[in-house]
């Protein structure tokens, strides 16, 4: 089996399995109660809270801790315009599904909802979000690095633009560039990530929150770890997350970026076969399209011989076609024969070399 899905989701690391598990049977105890044991568990959290927030340079108060990326990013972005009605919202259109869903529902009670452009390479035209932006913009919600084909946004350059808007907050999801480069999160307001992404547990993630950002909450009820978040503190998913990030130092930038260029050189050869990702994609993402093949029987055949890839993003709808490569390529050719092979750390070039040779047997 060779799995090249890392962007849907990872292997938890045997490390911090081990270390949830000990959590687990020692740490079970509410950490919001006033006895010796409670108060160990909080230690546990705080501990871990603080790994977070140094590998992401923000304070540890900065923190609010929720079941995922798509929770993080429905409370930022409701959180943030619930007090501004009718205002506007500015986005783009490579967007995950957990931002462009929530748009459209707050599109359909009174908010405005624009797109801007994008470059030939994907990037985010600045003259045209310099035009979009106003003194009733509200949110501008931009993510680090896109799900499909692993575009990457300068957030930090964005985020002075933004600057010069005193009343717009800078959102942005970061899921997919943890543990795939250095990340500055100097000029965001708001971001949020999922552990499940960089090989610790589904149902636990994070809103990074400046502390001069007004947000309202979402889940309302007593006081949890912060005010923006009510509910039981998840301590073993929380600090298992925190262990996860501590193993993070080592990307492994060079490994990866070999596999994409062997997957790419060994694909030129063929006329009917397009890569997707820009030069300025991260390299764990490799988009490609393969004309007259649909993009589900491409799935299903390395499915059957024990690939896994994916087709788009695992949480976006089951349309016919990738939005996402539609915007970049304008080709609804290449949108309806897209895959996505999504590369680890954990890659090996023996599961590569089988990848293309799976690929010749398809694509003679």
């Amino acid at each position: 089996m060779i799995y090249l899905d890392y962007s849907a989701t990872t292997k938890v690391d045997n490390d911090t399995l081990n270390y949830f598990n000990e959590i687990v049977k020692e740490y079970y105890a509410n950490p919001n109660s006033k006895y010796d044991i409670s108060l160990n568990v909080k230690k546990e959290i705080e501990k871990n809270t603080k790994i977070i927030a140094n590998y992401l340079n923000v304070d540890e108060e900065e923190i609010i801790y929720t079941s995922g990326a798509s929770e993080a990013n429905n409370l930022a972005i409701k959180g943030v315009v619930e007090s501004r009605p009718n205002s506007q919202i500015i986005t783009t259109k490579l967007e995950h599904s957990s931002i462009i869903t929530p748009l459209g529902y707050l599109q359909k009670k009174g908010y405005k909802v624009v797109f801007v452009n994008l470059k030939e390479n994907g990037e985010v035209d600045f003259d045209h979000l310099e035009e979009l932006l106003q003194t009733d913009t509200s949110l501008v919600t931009i993510g680090l690095v896109s799900s499909e084909l692993g575009i990457i946004q300068p957030i930090n350059k964005i985020g002075e633009l933004i600057n010069n808007y005193p009343n717009t907050v800078f959102h942005s999801d970061i899921t997919q560039g943890i543990g795939k480069m250095e990340i500055d999160l100097t000029n965001v307001d708001l971001a949020s990530i999922s552990a499940h992404k960089f090989y610790a547990f589904k149902g636990i993630g994070a809103l990074i929150k400046k502390r001069r950002v007004n947000l309202i909450p979402l889940i309302h009820g007593g006081r949890s770890i912060t005010s923006y978040r009510a509910g039981t503190p998840q301590t073993e998913l929380i600090c298992s997350m925190g262990y996860a990030v501590s193993k993070l130092s080592d990307l492994h930038l060079d490994h990866v970026r070999n596999l994409n260029e062997n997957i790419k050189t060994h694909l030129s050869k063929y006329d009917n076969v397009f890569i997707n990702s820009p030069d300025i994609a991260v390299p764990h993402i490799l988009n490609i399209s393969i004309i007259n093949k649909l993009s589900d029987d491409t799935q299903e055949y390395f499915a059957n011989n024990k690939i896994y890839l994916s087709t788009k993003t695992a949480c976006s709808d089951t349309g016919s076609y990738s939005k996402a490569v539609f915007e970049l390529t304008k080709s609804i050719e290449r949108a309806e024969s897209s895959i996505r092979i999504s590369l680890s750390k954990y890659t090996t070039n023996e599961e590569i070399d089988k990848l293309l040779e799976v690929f010749d047997s398809y694509l003679k």
